[in-house]
């Protein structure tokens, strides 16, 4: 559990300082280090507490059961992950119709991720894992309210490309991709 607890820590210390540091002149980290520096600081940080995170979250196998979810949980669980794919690939494709709209589609994908992990499994390892994101997604969300938007005209391509690939690795997770990566089928038996 050590391992799970220091990888959450770390991981959204960085998040939260990135999400919260001054961006006045002369104030900003970012403008002192270098976009280039900062980005492979900023990211390696991530990426280290990332990798401590889901190694932490395997050694803490099998946890304790904290409670028991209902048995709409893997279902509602199921019905969140494709919004939550398709806003994780509206994210990082063009700007369409779905970025314009949700303003922060990570944001909202990691929301609906971990609120839908959260009605699907009930133990420790798993409360920390998910809870930690939802409780960073939450806040980042009303953090970014203020923040400025760049204005321009939606592409349609970019929800075209966000339906068709988030739908397509929606399919392969439920097919395959969870099993192989997780170890726990999203549809038992399959």
């Amino acid at each position: 559990m050590y391992f799970l607890i220091l990888g959450c820590v770390l991981f959204f210390a960085v998040h939260f300082y990135s999400g919260f540091r001054s961006r006045q002149p002369g104030r900003d980290i970012r403008m002192k280090l270098g976009y280039w520096r900062f980005m492979m600081l900023y990211g390696g940080l991530s990426a280290l507490g990332f990798a401590l995170m889901v190694w932490g979250y395997g050694l803490a196998r099998p946890s304790p059961e904290l409670y028991h979810p209902p048995s709409w949980g893997r279902p509602v669980n199921m019905a969140l992950m494709f919004p939550a794919m398709i806003l994780l690939f509206a994210a990082y494709g063009p700007r369409g119709l779905i970025k314009q709209k949700t303003k922060h589609p990570m944001v909202l994908a990691i929301i609906l991720w971990s609120f839908g992990h959260l009605l699907a499994n009930g133990e420790l390892n798993s409360i920390i894992l998910f809870g930690s994101f939802l409780v960073y997604g939450i806040i980042d969300w009303f953090a970014s309210i203020g923040r400025p938007q760049p204005v321009q005209k939606p592409n349609l391509f970019g929800d075209f490309y966000a339906l068709t690939v988030g739908g397509f690795v929606y399919y392969l997770f439920v097919k395959y991709l969870h099993a192989m990566i997780i170890g726990v089928p999203v549809i038992p038996g399959s």
